[in-house]
């Protein structure tokens, strides 16, 4: 992956994938049907756009992904910066590992199983 979830420092257009943690999704009643998605690694926050028909294509992965990587374009308006999503790929599988690799032991499963999956749009 060449950018960190912010996808700071990408040109306008530029093609990048950004992973991360999904926050939060939103669509708004004033938004056409439009999503936005907010997704954090260790190196801060990304604002994801997701067009109607890319949700129609991938709706399991913008609903239910924990952890996505995100494929698309950068958009900037007035400094904030967003990715026009173009794909998603639904990476919680890969929870898993990490928490394996770690070593993680029974009692630290149980913590991040209490983390919440998020607040979503109904």
């Amino acid at each position: 992956m060449r950018e960190g979830a912010t996808g700071q420092g990408a040109r306008e257009g530029a093609r990048v994938t950004v992973a991360g943690l999904v926050l939060v999704r939103q669509r708004p009643g004033s938004a056409s049907g439009v999503i936005f998605m907010t997704i954090e690694d260790e190196t801060g926050i990304a604002n994801i756009v997701v067009w109607p028909k890319l949700f129609e294509r991938q709706r399991p992965e913008v609903i239910g992904a924990r952890l996505v990587a995100v494929t698309g374009r950068v958009q900037n308006e007035s400094g904030v910066v967003h990715v026009i999503a173009q794909k998603i790929e639904d990476l919680t599988a890969d929870l898993r590992l990490l928490e394996q690799s770690r070593g993680a032991n029974a009692s630290e499963a149980k913590a991040r199983e209490a983390i919440p999956k998020g607040r979503n749009f109904q």
